[in-house]
């Protein structure tokens, strides 16, 4: 990964390692938290979590003016600890999940694109990532 490219966000899930995994990698929660504001939504993934393996998180807005799939490869997979892939276009990411007291630090890099600020780019993996918090702690509160 070019490191003039890498954007890092991160946050602290309040919820079981375990649960996190869960939530982050089976594709009937990928479609309640994949999303960066309430007027997107994510209607299907698929989700092969392996060295290999492929995936595809289908992203719309709830209005149908826009809508893209989210897809790639994955290069790296440790069960509970770290997931590495390529998005379909080449450009790497990187989560790790590392235990934090009761809960758990999902930390994610990704290689940023061309056509949108970087700010704006942190900001929109930043709001998925919130969303991905929120949910997991609704669902698995300890």
């Amino acid at each position: 990964m070019n490191p003039d490219k890498a954007i890092t966000v991160e946050t602290i899930v309040n919820a079981p390692l375990e649960k996190v995994w869960e939530s982050w990698v089976k594709p009937e929660h990928i479609t309640r938290w994949t999303f960066a504001s309430d007027d997107w939504e994510a209607p299907e993934a698929q989700n092969d979590i392996r060295v290999g393996g492929k995936f595809k998180t289908v992203m719309a807005a709830k209005d149908k003016s826009a809508g893209f799939d989210f897809t790639g490869e994955y290069t790296n997979v440790r069960e509970h600890s770290l997931i590495e892939y390529t998005i379909t276009g080449g450009r790497e990411v990187k989560i790790e999940f590392l235990p934090e007291g009761s809960g758990v630090k999902v930390v994610e890099t990704f290689e940023m694109e061309n056509e949108n600020s970087r700010e704006l780019q942190q900001s929109g993996w930043q709001a998925i990532l919130e969303n991905f918090k929120k949910y997991t702690e609704k669902n698995y509160r300890q």
